[in-house]
């Protein structure tokens, strides 16, 4: 078993952190894992994304090859986009259904979200507003992990580990803020189905 999950985003929007969690859960769940990422500019709300395998037997490469990913999740509509190459044929697209232009001839937001619709097995989900409610706006992207987890081998108890051991350190009120996102998610997913 191998599922190759693609995270993607601007700086700022926690692409990297929900890529963080991931790892920390395979390694407390036995699983093996590789990840690689590149780093935008967060300051200007520059690309970010990376490359998550995990397995339950060794992986040599952190590099998902074209047409192979299962899942990708991105906290942006239009960076979704640039990763559909990779995407296999029955995996799952998911997004914050809010766009951040950073660009001057950003497309028509209802564009993008119509192209998304044209693949059987989407998501778009209003994460950044769910994650306001909770009061947390920032907490998107675990609203965003809370959705895909249906969609992963890692267990949930595994998931809220990682996150736990992550936020521990930033005080009670954030770890929970963050955990309650994550919640969230996993019961909007639910709804769904």
């Amino acid at each position: 078993m191998t599922t190759n999950i693609i995270l993607a985003g601007v700086g700022g929007q926690g692409v990297l952190t929900v890529a963080s969690i991931l790892d920390l859960a395979c390694l407390n769940n036995g699983l093996f894992f590789k990840q690689s990422e590149v780093h935008g500019m967060s300051q200007r709300g520059g690309v970010v994304y990376s490359h998550v395998r995990i397995s339950d037997d060794v992986i040599y490469s952190d590099i998902i090859p074209l047409g192979h990913a299962d899942v990708i999740l991105a906290t942006e509509p239009m960076e979704l986009l640039r990763y559909l190459p990779f995407l296999k044929k029955d995996g799952w697209l998911l997004t914050d259904s809010e766009t951040f232009e950073n660009i001057a001839n950003y497309p028509q937001k209802e564009r993008i979200l119509d192209t998304i619709k044209t693949f059987p097995n989407h998501m778009i989900i209003d994460a950044s507003e769910i994650a306001q409610k909770i009061g947390n706006a920032k907490a998107s992207n675990l609203v965003m992990l809370g959705v895909v987890s249906n969609h992963i081998p890692i267990k949930e108890r595994a998931l809220r580990a990682a996150i736990k051991s992550l936020f521990d350190k930033k005080g009670d009120r954030v770890l929970e803020l963050n955990l309650k996102a994550f919640d969230a998610g996993r019961e909007y997913a639910m709804e769904l189905v």
